[in-house]
């Protein structure tokens, strides 16, 4: 499973949690609508679902 997924920035982390935004910057995400291709870990993965409401994932090719 040591792919790439693609995530998105598809809503605003102000007045979220600390924490989630915290996992927003460590995904490497900083603007609105921002992609980042990251490597398929069991860490990304953490972060995704944490702050699933404010990314959207996808595989990538």
């Amino acid at each position: 499973m040591s792919g790439k997924v693609k995530v998105t920035l598809v809503k605003s982390p102000i007045g979220a949690l600390e924490s989630h935004r915290a996992c927003v910057r460590g995904l490497g995400l900083k603007k609105m609508h921002q992609s980042r291709v990251l490597e398929d870990t069991p860490a990304v993965r953490g972060m995704i679902n944490k702050v699933s409401f404010l990314v959207k994932a996808e595989v990538a090719q």
